[in-house]
């Protein structure tokens, strides 16, 4: 799934190149991709768009009273569409502007989770933006030691709760436990001030990595290309101490890490039922 680094160099190119577009018409092409009744999309049409934004992993269109919350999900993608076919291979929405190429958010698979939520700008703090924590990059070390304090749980699923920070992904926590030097199982409540802080650095290091890389490129980027020290490294040196990369796997996700440099050399169980380092 896209996270904070593709989305946010996504919405600065969709900005430059499509701020000013009149919005002509919005195309569903399956019932759920629009995911709200009111406002309606028409309520839009006419008025130029100002920029596109981002919220946690959300893409946010503004077009001045209404905005076009966007959730691109695993497969999703929000495209620059020339040919504006009239069927388009895994097509989901699309966002038609009175001259120029339109913005067509597509969707690999069969899940349909993308979608598009029309929202009134002044209700904004409604659904489904009222779901999210704070924003990755707007916690400082007092307020993520706060956050930790209240709701003890193991790091790397602190990280991707989008209840507690917004923006932060499977990847990314991979990433940030490593560059923080904590074991992924570690506990929130017994990280302290000096823990939080440690891992905010390691946040806005990782972070910053992922949006230097994005903004080279035309398009979002695949997981597969992202630039990273373990996050699908498994077996291979860990880049830092040349020890092994090691995993444990879920149903959903992959757990990344290396032994040296954040489990004390211990090798956690690959398997969800075994006691983990805490």
């Amino acid at each position: 799934m896209p996270e904070l680094p593709e989305v946010q160099a996504h919405a600065e190119r969709l900005s430059e190149q499509f701020s000013g577009a009149v919005l002509a018409k919005f195309v569903p092409f399956n019932f759920t991709a629009l995911k709200t009744a009111v406002p309606r999309p028409d309520q839009a049409y006419g008025t130029p768009l100002q920029r596109v934004g981002r919220r946690g992993k959300y893409l946010l269109l503004d077009f001045g009273p209404v905005h076009f919350v966007v959730h691109l999900m695993q497969g999703g993608r929000l495209l620059v569409d020339t040919k504006q076919s009239p069927k388009p291979r895994n097509g989901q929405a699309r966002f038609v502007f009175a001259d120029g190429p339109a913005l067509l958010l597509t969707e690999a698979g069969t899940e349909r989770r993308a979608g598009v939520w029309c929202v009134a700008t002044d209700r904004l703090s409604g659904p489904p933006l009222d779901r999210l924590g704070p924003d990755a990059l707007t916690f400082t070390p007092h307020s993520l030691a706060a956050a930790f304090a209240a709701h003890n749980m193991r790091l790397h699923g602190f990280l991707r709760d989008q209840h507690q920070i917004a923006g932060l992904g499977r990847m990314l926590a991979n990433e940030v436990c490593h560059r923080a030097k904590l074991s992924p199982f570690a506990m929130t409540g017994k990280l302290g001030a000096a823990g939080a802080a440690t891992v905010l650095t390691a946040i806005h290091e990782a972070v910053d990595e992922g949006l230097a890389y994005e903004r080279t490129r035309t398009d979002m980027s695949s997981s597969a290309d992202r630039p990273g020290r373990v996050h699908g490294r498994a077996g291979l040196p860990c880049p830092v101490c040349a020890d092994t990369i090691r995993s444990v796997s879920y149903s959903g996700y992959t757990v990344a890490y290396c032994p040296t440099c954040q489990t004390g050399g211990k090798v956690l169980a690959d398997n969800t039922t075994s006691k983990f380092l805490k």
